[in-house]
């Protein structure tokens, strides 16, 4: 081979595909820069071949494109220029059986491909079935053609490491939304989620209710029973409180005992049905903590925007905290609801 030498055809530096962190290329891009290359330089095939890691034709594909890679899959990755202008006349492909029998490949030539650490992953490959030399004007065309899958590799990776930072990054702020005790949304979060659902209510000309639950004297549990109690409690309920709203419903710990749930669509007589539920729920199913069970009470304060048109988050959380206290002073197990103040 032209330029090249017995040790320089098995470069033992060239690092697998798992090894080089090669990110998979888009297949149509491969397909055009492959097209662009047989048209560029009037070969049969313009292929890409990568470290030993790289897909391999099917096995009993009898296809010229299956046989050509599999000719170009035999020959070693090179890490300089290769260009045979006639492989019968080629002192290493000479006996090569798809040289000597069908279909006859006469010409082969490689271009390395390398990372962004200059290392060598692949080659750029051209085969043909008549001899020929490349110009210098075709030779660069090569170096050029290697150049754009270079350039692919690198949109890959950067892809690849935006995707991967916007995924760690919504992780971490998932994280930060979520309360950690209980599962659910905390306050930041369901306060935020609240003032998207008011918008998109008010766009879509439906109404939005608020309900907020608070545990019937959460203190008293926690002394009489232990934080570590109190803390499995809290847990338990709130999976009882998921699983009595609809699934677009969302639920959020606000604080303490206290949770909050965004009924999107529902007016005040929704909103009330839904409390009186809630407020069922978990008065009639006593809770187990380890070895202690709990019975508990809730009581309940719901807003609705259909009674308030024009309150944006604050008015609307005031209001169902406003609720919430007349609740409480009407005893355990009670719901009050929001109204406008008579005229």
């Amino acid at each position: 081979m032209e330029q090249v030498r017995q040790s320089e055809m098995n470069i033992s530096s060239v690092p697998s595909a798992t090894e080089a962190g090669l990110i998979p290329l888009d297949a149509q891009q491969v397909q055009r820069i492959r097209r662009i290359g047989k048209r560029l330089l009037r070969v049969a095939n313009c292929l890409i071949a990568l470290t030993e890691d790289a897909d391999k034709p099917a096995e009993g594909e009898k296809s010229m494109e299956s046989i050509e890679a599999q000719f170009s899959n035999s020959v070693p990755i090179s890490g300089i220029p290769v260009y045979v202008p006639d492989t019968r006349s080629d002192r290493f492909l000479s006996t090569h059986r798809q040289v000597v029998g069908a279909p006859y490949i006469r010409f082969f030539a490689s271009y390395p491909i390398r990372n962004a650490e200059n290392a060598v992953i692949g080659n750029v490959r051209l085969i043909d079935y008549s001899p020929r030399v490349l110009s210098d004007e075709e030779k660069q065309s090569m170096s050029d053609i290697a150049v754009l899958v270079e350039r692919e590799f690198q949109l890959s990776a950067t892809n690849a490491s935006r995707m991967e930072l916007m995924k760690k990054n919504w992780n971490l702020r998932r994280e930060s939304m979520i309360d950690p005790l209980v599962g659910t949304w905390n306050r930041t979060a369901i306060t935020r989620l609240l003032k998207q659902e008011i918008e998109q209510c008010r766009k879509d000309e439906k109404p939005v209710s608020v309900v907020l639950a608070d545990v019937d004297a959460f203190k008293k549990i926690n002394e009489a029973h232990g934080r570590g109690v109190g803390d499995l409690i809290l847990q338990k309920l709130a999976s009882r409180l998921r699983s009595c709203i609809r699934p677009h419903d969302t639920l959020g710990r606000y604080e303490g005992g206290k949770f909050m749930i965004i009924l999107p669509g529902a007016d005040h007589i929704v909103a009330k049905l839904v409390a009186e539920r809630l407020n069922n729920a978990i008065r009639t199913t006593p809770e187990k903590a380890g070895e202690t069970t709990v019975s508990l009470t809730i009581c309940s304060g719901t807003v609705s925007s259909d009674k308030f048109p024009s309150a944006g988050v604050d008015e609307l959380i005031s209001r169902a905290n406003a609720a919430l206290s007349s609740a409480q002073k009407m005893g355990h197990n009670s719901i009050a609801q929001a109204v406008p103040p008579a005229a």
